[in-house]
């Protein structure tokens, strides 16, 4: 068996910024003292004029961006997650959303998969916080490819746009020939007909991984890519849940204002439909290898696996 090709998507975030460079000139990457961690130091070594280190003062970085956007510049705001969603909230919405600036916020180290960091970095409120932000984009790409191609959406789109990236390795599952990426569009990448499992970042690897588990229990299920959280592809999930009658949600984040959060708002209005949410259940990570956690708090293809099971019993 081959080697499963493994990337993490904040290295996929620090290459798409330094391949992009030289297409949008007016593009430049702000840091808070992390562009090791980040990956951005891979942008600044090949343009350091366009990089700039704020320190660390991650809300005043988020008044910097504002003030290059109105200049016509494209800042690229980074921090981790729980730095750049979280402390810097009341900067984000009020100097960056309120205006509806064109600046994009690249979060990474982002859920549980931080590791032994712990929960002080956990970061698993960020979409939930950004979702509430009026006309701000929200992104969670599941690999290598998707997190390369939403940043590139994000440079084309006009407006404010946060896109979540993560600190371990994941499985590359987009690298194919017809792969087409659009801000607001899901994708069926597997289809079924018994139960939808809808899932964003690395969720999108373990309900593939779920479904080819569910198969040899004759459990035919359909799995949806949701990249763009908000806006959301209410069409796509309204369809399935149509098909299937049964709805389960996977995120490295709180069942609590995430995907899950959003899909029930989508099918409550349009499709009534039972969901279950798998996620953080309302509690704080902890320390450990992002393997482990993943495990524990049953977000790998097995823990899927079992929820969707006693679900559909």
């Amino acid at each position: 068996m081959a080697d499963v090709k493994k990337i993490a998507t904040r290295e996929s975030y620090g290459n798409a910024l330094k391949e992009l460079a030289e297409e949008f000139p007016d593009l430049v990457v702000l840091d808070a003292d992390l562009a090791a961690a980040t990956k951005t130091g891979i942008f600044k070594k090949a343009y350091p004029d366009r990089h700039i280190d704020c320190g660390i003062a991650e809300s005043n970085m988020m008044g910097v961006a504002a003030g290059l956007s109105l200049t016509g510049k494209i800042p690229f705001v980074s921090s981790f997650a729980m730095f750049a969603a979280g402390r810097a909230f009341e900067q984000v919405r009020n100097s960056i959303g309120y205006p509806h600036l064109n600046v994009k916020i690249g979060a990474t180290h982002a859920g549980i998969s931080v590791g032994e960091d712990g929960a002080s970095h956990q970061c698993n409120e960020d979409i939930a916080l950004m979702r509430t932000i009026p006309g701000m984009v929200v992104m969670c790409p599941s690999d290598d490819v998707e997190a390369k191609a939403a940043v590139r959406a994000a440079l084309e789109y006009q407006g404010p746009v946060y896109i979540r990236f993560g600190r371990a390795a994941c499985t590359v599952i987009n690298d194919r020939p017809d792969y087409k990426f659009e801000i607001g569009k899901g994708t069926v990448v597997r289809e079924g007909k018994d139960v939808t499992i809808v899932a964003t970042g690395i969720g999108v690897d373990a309900a593939l991984g779920a479904a080819e588990m569910l198969k040899a229990d004759g459990v035919d299920a359909e799995v949806i890519n949701i990249c763009t959280i908000k806006p959301l592809d209410e069409d796509l999930i309204v369809a399935s849940a149509k098909k299937t009658g049964k709805v389960v949600t996977v995120e490295e984040h709180s069942v609590i204002g995430g995907l899950g959060s959003a899909v029930c708002d989508c099918l409550c209005a349009k499709q009534p439909t039972p969901v279950k949410k798998l996620g953080m259940q309302d509690v704080f990570g902890e320390s450990g290898s992002a393997a482990a956690l993943i495990h524990k708090y049953g977000l790998d293809a097995e823990g899927v696996y079992n929820s969707v099971k006693e679900f559909l019993a």
